[in-house]
């Protein structure tokens, strides 16, 4: 019996919605150069960078293996500052999960505050695979070192 969950994770940032937007949709070679040990590469094999319908894989470093995933970009709402992942292919959907998605969005969090929100849903085929909380822990904080980054410059 497959089971499907949803996991969410909030960080507090301290840019606009629209610089993070902008990183994970336009620019995620400055997520090499910002945090070099957790993400390696991003490359694209489909359309353009940012468009819904392209093609893109993470080369990333997660619980001291180094791993791929490869998405479709499925959405964007440029006045939300939302982006819909779904993952094709890579260890996730290789080896874990039945179907997998990833939703990136940063809202207004109180008077001047931002908050960059993870949302994950996910299908385990069984009950003895993990919900992804290491996964949300990895993502929740690679936008802490992005947001410090973001801070200094």
């Amino acid at each position: 019996m497959a089971l499907s969950g949803k996991l969410i994770g909030y960080v507090d940032i301290s840019k606009t919605g629209d610089v993070f937007h902008d990183l994970f949709r336009h620019k995620p070679h400055e997520i090499v150069t910002i945090a070099p040990e957790k993400v390696h590469d991003c490359e694209l094999h489909e359309g353009d960078r940012g468009v819904v319908g392209s093609v893109i894989s993470w080369h990333y470093t997660h619980e001291g293996k180094k791993k791929i995933s490869k998405q479709i970009i499925e959405s964007v709402n440029e006045e939300n500052h939302t982006i819909v992942f779904k993952v094709i292919g890579g260890d996730l959907v290789d080896e874990l999960y039945k179907r997998f998605t990833i939703i990136f969005h940063v809202e207004p969090n109180g008077d001047e505050g931002q908050v960059a929100t993870w949302t994950f849903e996910f299908e385990k085929p069984d009950t003895s695979v993990p919900y992804p909380t290491s996964l949300m822990d990895y993502l929740s904080n690679l936008v802490k070192d992005l947001d410090a980054h973001n801070k200094e410059n």
